[in-house]
């Protein structure tokens, strides 16, 4: 629960607080339980939804963040300086994302959700956390190839940009040839 929360969130504070608050709609909502799903599957919706409430509620309010000092920091041994400059990056890169996409990505790609579980978390349709999943890895790939490939260029165009512009090929015409160039064929 706690890692989802973090995720959604991405301030340890602020995911603390919307667990807190999961657990007492929880505890309130307990004798409502239908048994329709898991009880895990329940508790990390409500958990979702806390998160979703404080993300909305922090959008309406903005503040400036105080600087990280780093002192909270677990020292660890195998810790660089490049995987911390590549968390970075992606996290900057998951908070290009919208929310509807940054949450279905987080469950299905981070948290190893299965998509249909991701549905029933979310309350959306199967097809929609599947949809939503391939945006955002599209825009991830887009802001995130360089560091599968350090000498390409940043951005890697993705399905949207290659036809943005373009005139659409029509795949039919050149699977099956038009009825003028068939008669010549003798077809």
């Amino acid at each position: 629960m706690w890692a989802v929360a973090l995720r959604t969130v991405r301030d340890p504070e602020e995911a603390a607080d919307a667990l807190q608050d999961a657990f007492i709609s929880a505890f309130r909502a307990a004798g409502n339980f239908r048994a329709e799903s898991q009880v895990t599957t329940w508790l990390h919706r409500i958990v979702v939804n806390a998160c979703l409430d404080r993300v909305r509620r922090k959008q309406a309010r903005p503040t400036v963040p105080l600087p990280e000092t780093g002192f909270n920091e677990p020292a660890s041994p195998r810790d660089s300086m490049s995987e911390r400059e590549t968390k970075l990056v992606v996290r900057e890169a998951l908070d290009l994302l919208s929310e509807d996409q940054r949450a279905p990505i987080v469950l299905v790609d981070v948290e190893g959700y299965s998509v249909s579980e991701t549905a029933r978390m979310l309350g959306i349709a199967e097809g929609t956390v599947k949809s939503r999943c391939a945006r955002g890895r599209a825009k991830l790939a887009k802001s995130l190839g360089h560091l599968r490939n350090p000498d390409a260029e940043p951005n890697v165009p993705t399905h949207e940009s290659k036809h943005d512009g373009a005139v659409r090929h029509d795949p039919r015409r050149t699977l099956r040839p038009d009825r003028s160039q068939r008669e010549r064929e003798g077809r």
